[in-house]
């Protein structure tokens, strides 16, 4: 077993007129992934042999839609996590829902968010809505992976009990509530390995794609190797992460979501099935064409 690094969540923690302020890793994650997506995408426009005739959109075009992306991203991700993962919670205090301090995102809301914020700039500026996708998809992995690692440093979302040797003491409740073991007792870092599968890996198979292999010349593909990447990514680890506490209970000690007969899925599987399902389509609709 490995013990938990030292690591504090907060980057540097100051404290002003007797008010704490801190900038978290979390924090850092997002604003460095979208920084980082930003410049994936102005090199991917500028760069003309990777296209059929003109870039779909202009700088200035992304820089006036990564506003409404960020919008997308955290209205998207907070009603995402609050309708999918604890709405009876939400429900009985909604006043809680705005309390982004609290935590609570969930990657498919933000997903939807940002899908919504794309439709309706595309169709604003005129813009082709599977060229703006692909973008988009280009960026994404990049941005997933330091999300991940920053879930990792703040010792959530870790995954089930393991007696692997690289299996991680989290602090806290992870370590004392584990089955069957005394003491102490280890858990799949499960946020490494959806930052290595979903993250970097993903990110390097739709770069190759983007700028060795033509891909965005045939709108749509990039997009739905995304969809098919992440989909497959989220839903192996799903198998080793820890589901959230309200999906567990006595008769279903491994948080499904749903089941049938004898088989069932995680709800984080659940979400993974029609954007499996949107990447095939819009693949088999890129190579068609």
């Amino acid at each position: 077993m490995i013990p938990f690094p030292d690591i504090s969540p907060n980057l540097f923690q100051i404290e002003v007129f007797g008010i704490t302020l801190a900038l978290r890793w979390y924090a850092l994650a997002y604003i460095a992934g979208i920084l980082i997506g930003w410049w994936i995408i102005l090199r991917a426009i500028r760069t003309p042999r990777l296209w059929d005739g003109p870039a779909p959109v202009t700088s200035e075009q992304v820089e006036r839609f990564f506003t409404w992306a960020v919008v997308g991203i955290i209205l998207g991700g907070r009603l995402g996590y609050v309708i999918f993962y604890n709405p009876s919670a939400y429900l009985a205090e909604p006043w809680r829902i705005p309390m982004l301090n609290e935590g609570g995102m969930a990657f498919h809301g933000g997903f939807a968010g940002v899908v919504v914020a794309g439709l309706w700039f595309s169709r604003r500026e005129r813009i082709s809505p599977l060229s703006l996708g692909d973008l988009l998809a280009l960026s994404v992995p990049v941005g997933l992976m330091l999300g991940r690692i920053a879930n990792f440093i703040n010792a959530e979302l870790w995954g089930r009990q393991t007696t692997l040797p690289w299996g991680v003491i989290f602090p806290g409740e992870a370590a004392q509530t584990c089955q069957g073991v005394i003491g102490l007792c280890a858990r799949h870092p499960s946020q490494l390995y959806q930052a290595a599968l979903e993250g970097l890996l993903l990110a390097l198979v739709l770069i190759w794609l983007a700028f060795r292999r033509g891909a965005l010349k045939r709108p749509g593909l990039v997009m739905g190797v995304f969809l098919i990447g992440y989909g497959l990514a989220r839903f192996l680890v799903e198998f080793v992460r820890q589901p959230d506490a309200q999906f567990v209970s006595p008769g279903n000690p491994v948080g499904l979501a749903v089941q049938i007969g004898g088989y069932g899925l995680t709800m984080g599987q659940l979400l993974t099935l029609p954007m499996l399902a949107a990447g095939l389509w819009f693949i088999w609709r890129a190579r068609s064409r």
